[in-house]
């Protein structure tokens, strides 16, 4: 199973060349960059723990590759992904928002149906990793 979320889900990995190329276009439009990372990547969960400060007057994608690396040296086993917003409406919009590294092991998900009043049917996702304690998540197995 491998988790579809952001723009580029469907291709291979981003190599650090592409991840600069992506990063140095947000940041030729103006659009200040953020890294952020879970251990729960279900999509609905879209309020992900941010990686420091988001790269308000940075203008080289270098900085945006050194803070993904020091995020990935920190957290080897958690999604990361980069966020640009735009503020062109008054707000903070995502503009562009991609995965720069993912768990080695992704276990997927399960599709939970429930039945209400009437027969009516309901579904939802249940994360496999969820099962797991938090910080737990990813760990790879040793035996």
């Amino acid at each position: 199973m491998r988790l579809m979320q952001g723009s580029f889900s469907a291709l291979p990995d981003l190599t650090d060349n592409e991840i600069a190329l992506q990063a140095q276009y947000a940041l030729d439009h103006g659009w200040p960059v953020s890294i952020e990372h879970t251990d729960d990547p279900h999509p609905r969960n879209i309020y992900w723990e941010m990686w420091a400060q988001p790269m308000f007057d940075l203008v080289d994608s270098a900085g945006v590759l050194r803070a993904a690396a020091e995020c990935r040296a920190t957290f080897p086993n958690r999604y990361i992904r980069v966020a640009a917003f735009d503020a062109r409406l008054g707000r903070q919009t995502i503009a562009m928002m991609f995965l720069v590294q993912r768990p080695a092991h992704e276990p997927g998900f399960r599709l939970q149906r429930s039945e209400g009043a009437d027969r009516q049917q309901t579904y939802s996702l249940h994360a496999y990793s969820a099962d797991a304690p938090p910080g737990e998540r990813y760990r790879t197995s040793t035996t």
